[in-house]
């Protein structure tokens, strides 16, 4: 296969966007298709850390991001009458200077603004079918006329239409990892600054966060399921069913946060759930971010995934003639990096949600415990590790060309 002029990405939320600057910063043409009539606002907070924060320096966002960061400094667990019984600052949860919290809308629109005086978007459409063959990818729509592209990329997230198209059915790809978890906005009836509470009965989670980047308080609703029960797959007012179902009378804000549910405008609720997949690429398919590594929300990294591996991928599109070898190079450099970060997921649920008292209790003490680790210079945690794990590439870009 020949070198790589132009690219059509399936997806603009955050893996799209930052791949499109990347390309065109390396000479390649790039259309990004979103079913998205246009990008999406709001949304949950989200971070980048470690070499993800190299990254957008690079792109020269930076100063952006650190302008529109969250402002969280504390995080509290409540009794079910709002008692704060432990609270930490969240700097000693990661360090301050390579973890960045931002809303998601917010970083989608840093990263898509720039890229829309270069790179074609194509709203409101997808991607219906992928024909490969030694002249391109012939790629049909749902509304646009068909075209041919050198690649396509799938950005288009952890329930991926691109990876289903070319590689088949998600669940033998799904690794689920025994949650459920629901974010959206409601009135903020707490009276919370800059401050996130959370409560725990076993096995659940209802908690509560606020930031001045956004009106109202974000409410996060989680629970352990001993299996998968497909309601990921339900609509959303069967969604909103369940969740009532498992929190009522739950305690605390539980029953003021699911009556205020009814009328947010952000609803989002899905499995807690990785993709793991032996090849990220076939033949001038291959994927990016969510679509192909999620790691989940519960790693805290899938942003910086997608941040790093655009870079990568177009540094190796940029450097190889060869797309097979370019997609080769992309996925030996970023699998370490990806094994690493999704393998730290499997404690996050154990931390928001444990099953028993006895481990909400032991949690806690954790918690009391954390100023005195930080001050010993022992509280790094896995985290911080899994985020650094990683070599940005300095080879000039067209030495192998």
């Amino acid at each position: 296969m020949t070198a790589v002029r132009t690219v059509l990405v399936s997806g603009a939320s955050i893996a799209g966007p930052a791949l499109a600057h990347w390309l065109h910063h390396h000479g390649i043409s790039v259309t990004v298709v979103e079913k998205a009539p246009e990008p999406r606002p709001g949304g949950y907070a989200i971070d980048l850390r470690g070499k993800a924060i190299d990254v957008v320096d690079r792109m020269g966002h930076l100063p952006r991001i650190r302008a529109r960061t969250t402002e969280m400094d504390h995080l509290a667990m409540v009794d079910t009458n709002g008692r704060r019984r432990v609270g930490l600052h969240t700097g000693l949860i990661s360090d301050e200077d390579r973890s960045l919290e931002i809303l998601r809308g917010d970083l989608v629109r840093i990263l898509h603004e720039p890229t829309t005086e270069y790179a074609e978007y194509l709203y409101g459409d997808t991607i219906t079918g992928i024909e490969q063959d030694d002249d391109g990818a012939h790629v049909t729509f749902a509304d646009a006329a068909p075209r041919t592209f050198d690649l396509v990329v799938g950005a288009d997230g952890l329930h991926s239409n691109t990876r289903g198209l070319v590689f088949g059915a998600e669940d033998p790809l799904a690794r689920f990892l025994g949650a459920y978890i629901s974010i959206f906005t409601i009135p903020d009836h707490v009276g919370l600054d800059r401050e996130a509470l959370l409560y725990n009965t076993p096995g659940r989670l209802t908690g509560m966060y606020r930031t001045p980047r956004a009106e109202g308080a974000k409410a996060i609703l989680g629970m352990h399921v001993p299996r998968p029960l497909g309601v990921e797959r339900l609509s959303p007012d069967e969604q909103r069913g369940f969740l009532r179902s498992v929190f009522t009378g739950n305690g605390w804000e539980s029953d003021r946060i699911l009556d205020a549910m009814e009328s947010s405008e952000d609803f989002y609720f899905d499995s807690i759930t990785q993709i793991r997949m032996d090849r990220w690429s076939r033949g001038r398919v291959t994927l990016l971010g969510d679509a192909g590594y999620c790691p989940s929300p519960l790693s805290g990294q899938g942003s910086s995934l997608a941040v790093v591996g655009a870079y990568t991928l177009a540094r190796e599109l940029g450097r190889h003639t060869d797309v097979t070898r370019a997609l080769a190079a992309y996925e030996d450099r970023m699998r370490p990096f990806v094994q690493v970060n999704q393998d730290i997921a499997d404690s996050g649920m154990r931390f928001l949600a444990p099953k028993t008292r006895f481990g909400i209790a032991s949690r806690d003490l954790v918690m009391r415990a954390a100023p005195l680790f930080k001050t010993l210079g022992t509280f790094t945690g896995k985290l911080d590790r899994a985020s650094e794990a990683f070599e940005l590439d300095h080879t000039p870009v067209g030495s192998e060309r």
